[in-house]
């Protein structure tokens, strides 16, 4: 049975593998009127990331831009209204399970509102639980609703369900098993953010980590930083009867019924053939064209964009006198 292949691919691979196509993120997405163009987004997506085989995207992101200093959930959420993130969201998830990818949302139970990046450090999230299931909740439970594969935990401190300060979600019994899967009833696969983020390591042990990750209720400890000694401290748990050995397996089995649900152990193996053509497709950069177009959002008045005139003037207040606006403009023969 093939390796399990899970990437970020919000924007497409271009994300991680960076001679791809380069689609718009989240925020542009938002700001799309026309659902249909977002589901042909994750259809495409899916195709992509079968053809250099992706199993798994880790997307979509269901976080909310409540918070203008978000210093890393900023433009990859789809906006500030909850409605229209668990909308968005939903759409391109179709797309990308119509394509034969499996999905995750994440980052649970919402990144949005936060001043500090995980990567960084623990940021903690204040709200109490009414607000929490109000707001930040919102978007996962309709993405949950609408089948979701699977659910990435935040490395995030929430006080008003986890009142141990130094204990994030990822690690939480509470938040992994409690609220995601008995309250909201998600039955998928449950996934933690990446261990190396110093969200974890600034506070836990690599190995011990892993193992409370996986007593919370994880089944994927994503990016452990020392495997080896993960797996004897869990070899130790399971003589000691700290780790009941049948959730283990059923926790392994899930995994395995993930794969058997896309026919993992079917799958041929990946033709490198024309590969850079399949990836850059004419589609893919037509696509990517419309979706920008579809994006422009008009503040005030019934013109559109660009103006159907040769006389444009451009005042330019700082600066260098060369930039890009001045350079499109000039392309189009303004």
């Amino acid at each position: 049975i093939p390796l399990f292949i899970l990437q970020d691919c919000e924007w497409g691979l271009n994300m991680r593998l960076y001679d791809t196509v380069y689609f718009p993120k989240n925020m542009t997405l938002g700001a799309i009127q026309n659902n249909t163009i977002l589901y042909e987004l994750g259809l495409e997506i899916g195709r992509q990331c079968a053809a250099v085989g992706v199993h798994m995207n880790l997307a979509p992101v269901g976080d909310i831009n409540y918070n203008p200093y978000n210093p890393v959930i900023f433009d990859r959420s789809f906006g500030q209204d909850k409605n229209l993130v668990a909308e968005k969201a939903s759409c391109i998830m179709h797309g990308m399970q119509d394509a034969g990818i499996l999905t995750c949302a994440k980052h649970f139970p919402g990144h949005g509102d936060t001043t500090v990046d995980s990567h960084i450090d623990l940021p903690i999230v204040s709200h109490d639980s009414a607000r929490l299931r109000s707001i930040e909740l919102y978007p996962f439970k309709k993405i949950i609703n609408d089948g979701c594969d699977a659910v990435m935990l935040a490395h995030i401190c929430i006080p008003a369900f986890e009142q141990n300060h130094h204990v994030p979600a990822s690690l939480s019994r509470r938040l992994v098993t409690n609220l995601l899967q008995h309250e909201l009833g998600f039955k998928g696969l449950i996934i933690t953010d990446g261990m190396g983020m110093e969200a974890i390591t600034k506070y836990w042990d690599a190995a011990l980590a892993a193992l409370e990750a996986f007593k919370a209720g994880n089944d994927i400890i994503l990016a452990c930083p020392d495997v080896t000694a993960a797996v004897h401290l869990f070899e130790q748990a399971v003589n000691d009867g700290h780790i009941d050995i049948q959730d283990l397996n059923t926790r392994v089995l899930k995994i395995l019924k993930a794969k058997e649900s896309i026919h993992l152990n079917e799958q041929p193996i990946l033709s490198k053939n024309n590969l850079h053509e399949q990836l850059h497709s004419s589609y893919s950069l037509e696509l990517k064209k419309r979706l920008f177009q579809e994006a422009i959002t008009i503040v005030k008045g019934n013109e559109y964009i660009p103006l159907n005139t040769n006389n444009i003037g451009l005042l330019q207040i700082g600066g260098n006198q060369q930039n890009m606006c001045m350079e499109i403009l000039r392309r189009q023969h303004y």
